[in-house]
């Protein structure tokens, strides 16, 4: 059984302008809480994943211990924080429904013998919507090693699992100030 799931929040945000993660979303007072509390839904232990602790809620923090920025860094600090395999998921994808995460989940439970546990969406790989296992861990310390930070090259090096969901608007990324007021406004709409 899969207990750990992790947000991932330390990203430059240089395309919305400001933290994505700390940007208000649905009733809650930033997208990171929002994530929170979905994941808390489904996982006993949930984590977020950043460069420092910015948050204004409750939430246990993983702070990236090398100064690059990239999700093979993220996920490599998480590895050796936590020791054990962890669901990952991209702070700004916030409509990934539950039901594609537990679809992922039983994936893991029904054959655990895969490095990665991947959600395909109809555009293709979704690699921070992802169950990550330990059985990474010497790998991804040596692609750091040599400084390749492209989690893509990595996954290609991996024995993956591939989960397909169909739904695309739950893959949606909001990396622009235009996409975060539409969804936020379509979510407050509901």
């Amino acid at each position: 059984m899969l207990h750990n799931a992790v947000i991932l929040a330390g990203g430059k945000s240089s395309r919305m302008g400001e933290d994505k993660a700390l940007l208000p979303f649905g009733a809650y007072s930033t997208m990171a809480e929002f994530q929170y509390n979905k994941l808390q839904k489904i996982f006993p232990n949930v984590y977020i994943s950043a460069k420092e602790n910015k948050f204004d809620f409750d939430a246990k923090v993983i702070l990236d211990r090398y100064k690059e920025s990239s999700p093979m860094v993220a996920i490599a600090s998480i590895l050796e924080e936590l020791q054990e395999d962890f669901f990952l998921l991209s702070v700004d994808m916030p409509l990934l429904s539950i039901e594609a995460i537990e679809k992922l989940v039983e994936a893991y439970n029904r054959e655990n013998f895969y490095e990665v546990y991947l959600l395909k969406s109809p555009n293709g790989l979704e690699p921070t919507a992802a169950i990550y296992t330990t059985k990474i861990a010497a790998t991804i310390e040596e692609f750091l090693k040599r400084k390749s930070y492209k989690l893509m090259n990595f996954l290609n090096t991996s024995k993956i699992k591939i989960v397909e969901w169909e739904s695309e608007k739950d893959f949606v990324n909001l990396n622009y100030k235009e996409e975060y007021i539409y969804i936020k406004e379509l979510i407050n709409v509901k």
